[in-house]
């Protein structure tokens, strides 16, 4: 397996200094802090042998909780690196314009000689992903396949598309429902430098005295680009179109006959698209790990990070709940007409669904062993509690989980 290190990023705080700090997220010296503790972590992750480094992309959270990530960030870890891969999970395409993003990766994948990867995303978060992309008239969606949803899903395919044009090794025009290269696409675009262009840029760049074709620059490092990932998926649809594009689903899906199902799918359709991948590769799947001496003391490490705090105060409210569905809960909670309640949001349900492993380092060797099992993925991602409980304690639950798992494994 391969291993990925997922942090949110958050602004450190408790929550009484979350409250007098408000809004914590503008606070320079606690900005700062998280900056420090995000590379101290990388570099930890870097030495142990992590794989993969990941953030989501996310703005406007004032509350510090999930800040997320710009290329500028990837940058300026990778300066402080020497192995790890960097990569989004993921740039959310429909808040992007797709030449801008396609520029930035180049960039990012030349300036790091290939250490970066690309998660893709839809964007469920309305608060920021509704005001940028406004003039596409597209917004936030919960994959529930309503109309604001197919919007949504037409638009990140439509970037998708352009991206991979954009770096590929010629020039291209393109006219879609939102976006046209060059603009205007019937009559091109003026430019000056005419002879310059037609003498030392791309062939084709130039016709009848006008730009007809564009060719972004720099190209990725990588060829033809770097690996695709698909943030988060959950629904079967995305798995579906995953498969046929040759994108690697990181799936939120822990109970494991479910897992395994949606493995089966991917491997499945990805045959159709000549893809013969083994069960398993090219799947990856998210985990909460806390090994203690015990299983109530991983719990109570479980409580005060991510999964009692940001699972419970913030993804929870976004329907992330129904992850922790197993098959007896359709006749309390039918799916799609019942949603969990906030009582079955417990560290106890995460545990046994597989959201979260915790316990001592055979009992989550245990686990992993059965995961491997059954459906053997490729890419195993860990979240970190990186500003949520002190560093000190999440650099050393770090190194264990290196010690006792991942290294059982690699």
């Amino acid at each position: 397996m391969k291993f990925l290190l997922f942090m949110l990023p958050v602004v450190p705080a408790t929550r009484e200094e979350r409250r007098r700090l408000r809004p914590i997220a503008a606070n320079t010296e606690r900005f700062q802090m998280m900056i420090d503790q995000v590379v101290e972590t990388a570099r930890v992750a870097d030495d142990l042998g992590f794989d993969m480094l990941s953030f989501p992309e996310h703005f406007l959270q004032t509350e510090g909780l999930e800040m997320g990530a710009t290329p500028s960030l990837y940058a300026h870890v990778a300066a402080h690196t020497r192995n790890i891969k960097l990569g989004p999970m993921g740039f959310v395409l429909p808040g992007w314009n797709p030449l801008r993003l396609a520029c930035e990766v180049g960039w990012l994948d030349q300036i790091t000689r290939g250490r970066v990867f690309v998660g893709l995303a839809r964007g469920y978060q309305t608060r920021w992903l509704n005001p940028m992309a406004q003039r596409l008239q597209i917004s936030a969606t919960l994959s529930d396949q309503s109309e604001i949803d197919k919007a949504n899903r037409e638009a990140f395919d439509e970037v998708l598309r352009i991206l991979k044009l954009a770096w590929g090794d010629e020039p291209f025009s393109f006219k879609g429902k939102y976006y046209e290269y060059p603009y205007p696409y019937e009559s091109g675009t003026p430019w000056k430098p005419v002879r310059w262009t037609e003498e030392f840029g791309a062939p084709g760049e130039i016709g009848n005295g006008v730009v007809k074709k564009i060719m972004p620059v720099p190209k990725p490092y990588q060829k033809p680009h770097p690996e695709l990932f698909q943030a988060f998926s959950v629904s079967e649809s995305t798995i579906v179109s995953c498969a046929r594009n040759g994108i690697v689903p990181m799936t939120l899906v822990p109970w494991l006959p479910k897992l395994k199902r949606i493995a089966e799918l991917y491997q499945f359709e990805a045959a159709k698209s000549g893809y013969n991948w083994r069960l398993g590769q090219r799947i990856g799947v998210s985990k909460y790990v806390y090994i203690g001496a015990d299983k109530q003391e991983a719990y109570k490490r479980a409580q005060l990070g991510s999964p009692g705090v940001f699972f419970y105060d913030f993804s929870a409210q976004f329907g992330f709940c129904e992850a922790l569905r197993m098959p007896e809960d359709e006749h309390k909670y039918p799916s799609g007409k019942v949603p969990l309640p906030p009582s079955e949001w417990t560290i106890e349900r995460m545990d046994r669904c597989g959201y979260l492993d915790a316990g001592t380092p055979a009992e989550v060797r245990r686990r992993t062993d059965r995961l491997v099992e059954e459906v053997n993925p490729e890419y195993y991602i860990i979240n970190v509690d990186q500003g949520l409980r002190p560093q000190t304690e999440c650099i050393a639950e770090l190194r264990t989980f290196a010690r006792e798992v991942m290294d059982h494994y690699r």
